[in-house]
C-alpha cells in the first residue's frame, strides 16, 4: 500500500471530528461581534446598531462584574488545589493498601460519581442538605437548630467546592496512581535494607517521585482559573446565594438568556475567554519549561 493512501484512511477518520470542530465551535465564533452591538432580535446581527466598546465599560462600571470574576476566580482556585492535594493523599492511601479485592471495591465507589452528571448529583446534595436531610438531622441531634445551607451564603461556596471534590477525587487519583507505579520498585527495596521506616521511604521516595507530576497538573491547571463549573453551580444555587456562588458562566447565562441583554452577556463572554485562552498560552510555556510538558 503507498504510503500517502495509508494516511488517507487517518485522515477521513478525522474528517468527521472536523466537521463537529467546525461546525459548532468555529462558525459560532463570528457571534463574537454581538458584544459590540445594540443585539436586537428582531433586526438580527447585520441590522443591530454598533455601539463599540460600550458593553466592556458597562461591564466594569457596574458592581456585578467585580463579584462574579472575584466569585469565578475564589471558587476555580480552591478546586484546582483540592483536586491536587487531595487525590495525591488519596493514592498515597490507597497505594498502601495491599488487600487487592478490598483496594478495587474502594476504587469502584470512589470513581462512580464522576461518572454521574450533576443533574444526578445535585438532587443528592440537596436531598442532603435539606432542613429533613441527613445533616439537619446530625444538626438538630447536637441540640442546634436546622440550618438552610443551600441558602447561606456563608456556606454555599464551601458546599461546592466540597461536593465538587467528592464527585472528581477518585478519578483524578488515577494520574496520581500512574505516576506510583512508575516508581522503581528497587528505591524501596534499598531504603528497607537500610533501615528506613514507611513514613521515611514516603518522604524520601514517594514524594519527590511524584513532584513533577504534581507540578505538571498544577501549571497546566492555571488555564482553568476561570472555570469554576457551571453545571454544578447551575444546578445547586437559588438567588438567595447570588452574592457568593454567582460565576461568569451562569451571570451569563441569566443575563443572556432569560434578561435577553445578549450584547453584554457576549462581551462578559469573550473577556473571559480572551483571559482563558492567555492563561492556557502561558500555563502550556511554564509545563514546557518545568515539567518538559508539550503537545507538539
Amino acid at each position: 500500500m503507498n504510503i500517502k493512501s495509508y494516511y488517507k484512511h487517518y485522515h477521513l477518520m478525522l474528517l468527521p471530528g472536523i466537521l463537529f470542530l467546525i461546525i459548532f465551535h468555529i462558525v459560532p465564533m463570528f457571534g463574537i461581534i454581538i458584544a459590540f452591538q445594540n443585539f436586537k432580535i428582531g433586526l438580527g446581527i447585520w441590522d443591530s446598531p454598533w455601539i463599540g466598546l460600550e458593553n466592556f465599560t458597562y461591564m466594569f462600571q457596574i458592581r456585578d462584574s467585580g463579584l462574579i470574576f472575584y466569585n469565578t476566580v475564589f471558587i476555580a482556585v480552591c478546586k484546582i488545589i483540592a483536586h491536587l492535594v487531595i487525590p495525591l493523599i488519596f493514592a498515597i492511601l490507597l497505594n498502601e493498601v495491599r488487600f487487592m479485592v478490598f483496594k478495587r471495591w474502594v476504587q469502584t465507589i470512589v470513581y462512580l460519581p464522576h461518572f454521574l452528571s450533576w443533574v444526578i448529583l445535585a438532587g443528592v446534595v440537596i436531598d442532603m442538605l435539606s432542613l429533613d436531610g441527613i445533616f439537619n438531622q446530625i444538626v438538630k441531634a447536637m441540640g442546634h437548630d436546622p440550618i438552610l445551607f443551600l441558602a447561606s451564603n456563608k456556606w454555599f461556596p464551601t458546599i461546592v467546592i466540597s461536593s465538587d471534590i467528592w464527585k472528581e477525587f477518585g478519578f483524578a487519583a488515577i494520574i496520581y496512581l500512574a505516576a506510583l507505579a512508575g516508581i522503581n520498585p528497587s528505591l524501596y527495596e534499598a531504603a528497607e535494607m537500610d533501615g528506613a521506616s514507611r513514613l521515611q521511604q514516603l518522604f524520601y521516595i514517594t514524594l519527590p517521585s511524584l513532584v513533577p507530576t504534581v507540578v505538571l497538573l498544577a501549571t497546566l491547571s492555571i488555564g482553568n482559573v476561570l472555570n469554576a463549573g457551571f453545571d454544578q453551580i447551575f444546578n445547586l444555587y437559588n438567588p438567595l446565594v447570588y452574592e457568593s456562588g454567582d460565576i461568569i458562566d451562569t451571570y451569563v447565562y441569566r443575563v443572556g438568556l432569560v434578561q435577553s441583554q445578549y450584547g453584554f452577556a457576549t462581551a462578559v463572554s469573550l473577556l473571559k475567554s480572551v483571559i482563558g485562552f492567555v492563561l492556557i498560552i502561558i500555563s502550556y510555556r511554564i509545563a514546557y519549561k518545568y515539567a518538559n510538558y508539550r503537545i507538539f
